[in-house]
């Protein structure tokens, strides 16, 4: 058998925050659970570097290097 009930959003806030910790533990995990694939892939995009050659990611890493050797030897 399948129910369905329709509230809004507000509502649907109004219950959660009627719930005790452990429901609202339980719905947070669930929402993770459903979201974890567009949240990976907006960290995808936001992390991609296809500009950037092999070379480029080197010299970067080096001026780094450089400049925390730097400060440990000031």
């Amino acid at each position: 058998m399948n129910l369905s009930l329709t509230i809004d959003f507000n509502q649907l806030k109004s219950l959660i925050t009627q719930c005790g910790i452990e429901e609202k533990t339980q719905i947070v995990r669930m929402l993770e659970k459903d979201t974890l694939p567009l949240r990976f892939n907006q960290f995808m995009n936001k992390i991609r570097t296809d500009g950037l050659t092999l070379k480029e990611i080197t010299a970067e890493v080096e001026t780094v290097r450089g400049k925390k050797h730097s400060e440990k030897t000031q």
